[in-house]
């Protein structure tokens, strides 16, 4: 059984540390100066922090605070059992339990799949915390609700979200062929070529942990469950939408909607990327990102 991928498995130049962030103690991913400027990168489903590997160092060197946690359930990361655990009050409750455990007072955010969805839970919560937010293909929560009541054809793509409800199945299917589920998933909805082999091989590490596989689909059961709804709708940080056009999971049109939830939104569609925009244009979002940085205070 794997104990998890840590930074030193596959050459990233940082420390892999275990965070005790409040309610879990969290696998995170710690790169360049304590006194740069702080960024947290999340990652989505069905990944860990390795979906953000390429962008440690480069970000390191750039003179920031690179901090990337495994979230929640998440490979080397604490796996509550309960479904509870997993409401997304305590998914933004982590981010901050993080920043406070590492005595940091706000942060440049980022995330990326259900990452962005808990970047937008903390942005809306607690703005107070961030420097800015950056939001990589997930909409902002009211937009997102929204489509999956009115919109057939966004139902239609989330097809998925209603499987995972089912006890046991999804978690045995998951495993069969060697993740070839999940791998194939990768494969089939990003543009050809973007995750080798290698990528594969890392990724089969993390969901090979116990209960991690599991831990992920709580978070589906979970949102699913209380129907969450957050307690604004505006977001007063300044944000950057990062959208792949050809989402196979999620609308387009659901990022203009959701920068018109922002007050000081700006909104950058790369046509040719997919939900997987991060791996398929790394240094294109990576000078979206630090553009972005560089808004805040």
């Amino acid at each position: 059984m794997s104990t998890g991928l840590l930074a030193s498995d596959v050459g990233v130049d940082a420390d892999s540390r275990f965070v005790d962030v409040g309610e879990v103690t969290l696998h995170v991913v710690d790169a360049g100066p304590e006194t740069g400027e702080p960024v947290v990168l999340l990652h989505g489903f069905p990944e860990c922090w390795y979906g953000w590997h390429e962008y440690v160092e480069p970000l390191a060197e750039a003179g920031y605070r690179v901090l990337v946690p495994d979230q929640r359930g998440y490979n080397a990361s604490e796996k509550p059992t309960d479904v509870g655990a997993y409401h997304v009050d305590s998914l933004a409750g982590d981010v901050t339990g993080l920043l406070d455990a590492l005595g940091v007072d706000d942060a440049h955010l980022v995330g990326h799949d259900w990452g962005a969805y808990v970047a937008w839970w903390v942005g809306l919560h607690a703005p107070d915390r961030l420097r800015t937010l950056s939001i990589l293909n997930v909409p902002h929560p009211t937009a997102f609700r929204r489509a999956l009541t009115r919109d057939p054809r966004q139902m239609l793509r989330s097809w998925y979200v209603l499987f995972f409800q089912l006890p046991y199945l999804p978690e045995r299917l998951a495993r069969t062929g060697n993740w070839r589920v999940l791998t194939d998933l990768f494969e089939r909805s990003s543009r050809p070529g973007t995750f080798d082999e290698a990528d594969l091989d890392r990724y089969r590490t993390a969901w090979a942990v116990e209960g991690a596989y599991r831990s992920m689909l709580n978070w589906y059961r979970a949102i699913v469950r209380a129907n969450s709804r957050p307690r604004t709708t505006r977001v007063e940080t300044p944000t950057l939408v990062l959208w792949g056009a050809n989402d196979d999971f999620l609308l387009e049109s659901l990022a203009d909607e959701s920068v018109r939830f922002c007050e000081s939104g700006r909104l950058v569609t790369l046509d040719d990327a997919t939900h997987w925009l991060h791996h398929e244009f790394p240094d294109r979002i990576l000078n979206e990102l630090t553009d972005q940085f560089e808004l805040g205070p």
